[in-house]
């Protein structure tokens, strides 16, 4: 049997078929970081002040005047700053300006959350608030006796903020300032 011209045109597009068999190209998705830090363990922290709480044994604490700190998360390239301010018949304009402080985030915050914090026990009142997006920071907290004592907290990254590459870091320090506002005692 001759080979036609018909067979030889069925062959080329078969040859390439059995040419062609194999896995497809498949395009990879875009690879995103995975940040994972060690579970973290607590220590009271040791001060003069007229407070005490726990605080994460990765971070460094510096005190500052006034009874100021800074809790610092070199690895997340991250600072916690804390400022102790007292109270003297001034806890409406304290409460206040700690949530303007806050609200000012407003422009470039996708939401803001709050949560109050209430512990009877230890006298220990607050506000915690996450705010979601590009601010420049996520965390800022408050937590106060009411009658001597106002602590402010604000978490700032030394970067850009960029949300999506920070959530991580700022998952893990959450749960941080939620310890701090958790164990916070008055002296």
């Amino acid at each position: 049997m001759k080979f036609n011209y018909l067979h030889k045109l069925l062959l080329v597009p078969f040859s390439f078929l059995l040419c062609s068999c194999g896995d497809e190209p498949i395009p990879k998705p875009n690879c995103q970081l995975s940040l994972e830090y060690p579970s973290a363990s607590y220590d009271k922290l040791a001060s003069k002040c007229n407070f005490e709480f726990d605080v994460n044994t990765l971070s460094e604490v510096s005190f500052k005047e006034n009874c100021a700190l800074e809790v610092n998360y070199s690895k997340m390239k991250a600072t916690l700053y804390l400022t102790y301010k007292p109270v003297d018949n001034n806890i409406e304009k304290l409460l206040r300006d700690a949530q303007k402080l806050t609200y000012e985030h407003v422009i470039k915050a996708d939401d803001i959350i709050e949560q109050p914090f209430v512990n009877s026990d230890t006298k220990v009142y607050g506000m915690f608030y996450e705010v979601g997006g590009n601010a420049a920071t996520n965390i800022q907290f408050y937590v106060t006796d009411s009658t001597k004592n106002f602590i402010t907290g604000s978490l700032y990254f030394y970067s850009k903020p960029n949300f999506d590459s920070i959530l991580p870091a700022a998952n893990y320090i959450k749960a941080d300032v939620r310890k701090i506002m958790e164990t916070m005692k008055w002296k």
